[in-house]
């Protein structure tokens, strides 16, 4: 556990406070953020998924999780429980009730939602657009629900790529 006692505190992220997840990078020694919505569920969906596949191939996992808190940065610590080997993970979403099987057509339509939203914000990220305003919100959720995973892939790749342009 000494790699996770060395690692510096996670930095602050940019632009107006948000739902943002970060990972540590030990191989760098950086912290980069990982999902960013600024609805909580979706970046603690994608926290859980990226910490099991960090954990399968045997890496070290540190995350720091940010979101606002009476209108400023907050960092929140990370919901975790454990597996059947002992090892904590994140808690992606909350369990359903019992009757899990007709909700699935719903999860799984607000998990595809959630991980557009979080490709689009990744693309504005890189494109270096940090301080979204409630306009900007809107039309970041109305290409969300109105383009198919695709297309929106696509819109973020074209947002990174003018962001490393300049």
């Amino acid at each position: 556990m000494s790699a996770v006692e060395s690692r510096p505190e996670s930095p602050r992220p940019q632009g107006a406070p948000r739902w943002v997840a970060m990972f540590y990078r030990p191989a760098t020694g950086s912290w980069r953020t990982a999902a960013q919505s600024p609805h909580r569920t979706p970046v603690l969906y994608a926290l859980g998924e990226m910490t099991q596949t960090l954990r399968a191939r045997g890496d070290e996992v540190s995350v720091a999780l940010w979101g606002p808190k009476d209108g400023a940065w907050h960092r929140f610590d990370t919901p975790q429980r454990e597996t059947a080997t002992s090892q904590p993970i994140l808690e992606p979403l909350p369990e359903p009730g019992p009757e899990r099987s007709p909700g699935q057509p719903a999860k799984l339509a607000e998990r595809m939602t959630g991980r557009r939203h979080q490709v689009l914000m990744a693309g504005l990220t890189k494109a270096g657009v940090y301080d979204l305003s409630p306009e900007d919100d809107t039309t970041v959720q109305a290409l969300v629900e109105r383009l198919d995973e695709a297309a929106v892939r696509r819109v973020a790749h074209w947002l990174a790529t003018a962001g490393g342009a300049r």
